[in-house]
């Protein structure tokens, strides 16, 4: 009977986050995005990541199996398709970027305080480019 509980307590324990990401500028490459659940492990060490070919306007991505906590994403539009966000010769990104609650940086990306939100319960966030 233990082993029934601790299923039934795990599968209320999974949620979902579906991401909707809008104002994609072309069709060309993937959208790569990283799922983070801490201070310390942001933009380093993601605990989840995925990728959906890049479509004009918006595409979906879904994570599944996660515990209810406080998380932030960051994303990128791979548009050559090689794997990593490109920059310029200064350091600064050459192709789209975005955090969650659509945080901008000065001077760099936005710290995990300004991306962080919180999952109690399966739910949809919107990130713009």
């Amino acid at each position: 009977m233990l082993t029934g509980s601790v299923v039934a307590w795990a599968q209320e324990n999974s949620l979902d986050l579906m991401i909707k990401v809008e104002n994609i500028g072309s069709q060309e490459g993937k959208i790569r995005i990283a799922l983070y659940d801490s201070e310390d492990n942001f933009l380093n060490k993601e605990i989840n990541a995925g990728e959906v070919d890049a479509s004009l306007g918006s595409v979906l991505h879904k994570f599944t199996n996660l515990r209810p906590g406080t998380y932030a994403i960051s994303l990128f539009h791979d548009e050559d398709g090689d794997g990593k966000l490109n920059s310029n010769f200064m350091g600064i990104p050459s192709e789209p970027y975005a955090f969650s609650n659509n945080a901008k940086g000065m001077f760099g990306p936005p710290d995990f305080d300004e991306c962080k939100f919180e999952i109690t319960n399966t739910r949809e966030i919107t990130i713009r480019f």
